[in-house]
């Protein structure tokens, strides 16, 4: 529920973000520009493709975040805790080499299990019939996708680019929860606010999506690069990149063609969109266990 309210509040930033991304891939001194900066991708969408424009790959989206966040928050605690008692510490210790550790490995399990719906959305946010940047992708509906993607190309088509998502998400929640959690355990520990403040959450997840963002950057553009590529069919009947062979490529090729601000092409619109994702996302959860908990308790 959480994932979901954050995701229609930050998918136009994300359409911004792909489109972005994507505009004047692997060209000499960035291209031809299209679009000039993230909101005006927001503006022209809104004024070309209207409101189905600025929400396009919601549904996959609604199933990728549901299966992310899902894995991310409910294997973190876990995976976390088992880690402190292998090294023989306390369960409930905040120990930053765990933390990270639990935060990665929990990031990779969800985005392993949402590869295909990423997938899916993103190519989908890339496409535009009026102002088009990158290879584009038409599908009527999430449904349609998965049709095409499997007659053409079968699994290895719905599981194309999870190389990329697993590093990706791996750097992104290696810092999501363990930051967050530092945050929030600095601020009540030193009594500037109480545990179940929403200041606190709004406090704690704000510096999340900081962290998330600078860890995660080229990453993020290299996933979307990876998976908007168009492919081609060899010899033997496999279909592979035309332009990428896998992540480290992409980066290399990124930085060859267009210099390191090639890796950090959509940082405002993933700003925009990462840092009140990371806020609803974390917030909301928060109320959300609180609210189960005093339920279960008796309390409500």
């Amino acid at each position: 529920m959480a994932a979901c309210v954050a995701v229609t509040v930050s998918n136009p930033a994300e359409v911004a973000k792909t489109r972005m991304q994507l505009q004047g891939e692997l060209a000499k001194k960035g291209g031809a520009k299209v679009y000039k900066n993230a909101l005006d991708v927001i503006a022209k969408t809104w004024r070309n493709e209207g409101l189905r424009g600025i929400q396009r790959g919601l549904g996959p989206a609604y199933v990728y975040q549901i299966l992310m966040n899902g894995s991310r928050l409910g294997f973190y605690e876990p995976i976390r805790r088992q880690c402190n008692r292998l090294i023989g510490a306390d369960p409930t210790d905040q120990i930053p080499l765990t933390s990270v550790f639990s935060g990665a490995a929990s990031g990779i399990i969800g985005a392993s299990l949402g590869n295909p719906f990423f997938l899916i959305k993103a190519r989908m946010q890339a496409y535009s019939p009026v102002l088009p940047v990158g290879a584009q992708h038409y599908y009527k509906n999430s449904f349609d996708a998965f049709r095409n993607i499997w007659h053409a190309e079968r699994f290895r088509g719905l599981v194309r680019g999870i190389d990329a998502a697993a590093l990706r998400t791996a750097m992104g929640s290696s810092v999501q929860l363990p930051t967050y959690n530092w945050t929030k355990n600095q601020l009540v520990s030193r009594g500037i606010s109480s545990g179940d403040s929403i200041w606190t959450f709004l406090a704690s997840s704000s510096v999340s999506g900081l962290c998330v963002l600078t860890m995660m950057q080229p990453t993020d553009t290299v996933l979307t690069r990876m998976y908007n590529q168009p492919t081609i069919r060899t010899p033997d009947g496999r279909h592979v990149g035309a332009l990428y062979k896998n992540p480290f490529d992409c980066l290399w090729k990124t930085l060859k063609a267009e210099g390191p601000l090639g890796w950090y092409k959509g940082s405002t619109a993933h700003f925009l969109r990462i840092v009140p994702h990371t806020i609803v996302t974390l917030t909301a959860n928060d109320l959300i266990v609180g609210l189960y908990k005093r339920v279960r308790d008796g309390h409500v």
